[in-house]
């Protein structure tokens, strides 16, 4: 069976922190605009406890709901008094956040090999696909697996369990290719193979004794890989 690459995407195909501009503009009004890159991170992290707060709970909503309420708490705990119309727009570039340089290239080369590749997120599949869309990487993917086909976040197992059954692969042919070690530990752990994508080169690999298979620094380092 064709080796099949479920990609991650906030974060590992698309720049999260591609709202940092937009947050700089927004904040030149008070006088912050050397607080963007702080808030984008804080959003970021916010967004991923809130997706791990609901999986816990049995809780599931929407992964932008966790992204509106993690930017809810953000402006108040920075303080920066956005307005409603301030939130609405930066959750509208947050839906349009771009791919990352190298993404497009290195999935021409993946595709050229013969290699399979999914889009695999948290995000809705409405929402993923105009994100893919958008970036002009959408035609790269056979197709768009989401977790909200079965109601769970990353890195519950049913998530990785749902992505062999919608690609009917068997794990030695899955791979889950992720920026997030979160994910990559939660790939492992449901007997899928792994790649890390370092994106940050000076960031240590949040181990708990499951390693990925393998590290890149970029999509470019993976298609040499396993293309």
């Amino acid at each position: 069976m064709a080796k099949v690459l479920a990609f991650d995407v906030y974060g590992t195909l698309i720049d999260t922190h591609g709202v940092v501009a937009e947050l700089e503009q927004r904040l030149a009004g008070q006088d912050r605009s050397d607080l963007a890159p702080e808030f984008s991170r804080r959003w970021r992290d916010k967004q991923l406890e809130y997706s791990f707060r609901r999986g816990l709970m049995g809780a599931y909503a929407d992964f932008s709901r966790c992204t509106l309420e993690a930017l809810e708490f953000t402006d108040r705990a920075l303080c920066t008094r956005f307005s409603e119309t301030d939130k609405e727009h930066l959750m509208g570039v947050y839906a349009r956040l771009p791919a990352f340089p190298e993404a497009s290239a290195a999935l021409d080369r993946l595709a050229e090999a013969g290699v399979r590749c999914v889009a695999f997120s948290n995000g809705s599949r409405e929402a993923v696909e105009g994100l893919l869309i958008q970036a002009g990487i959408r035609e790269r993917f056979e197709t768009v697996v989401s977790v909200d086909e079965v109601k769970r976040f990353k890195p519950d197992p049913a998530v990785y369990a749902h992505l062999r059954y919608r690609l009917e692969s068997e794990p030695g042919d899955t791979w889950l290719i992720s920026s997030n070690a979160f994910d990559v530990i939660g790939a492992r752990h449901a007997g899928l193979h792994a790649a890390w994508v370092r994106r940050v080169p000076d960031a240590p690999f949040d181990s708990w004794g499951i390693d990925p298979d393998i590290t890149v620094a970029d999509l470019d380092a993976l298609a040499e890989r396993l293309g």
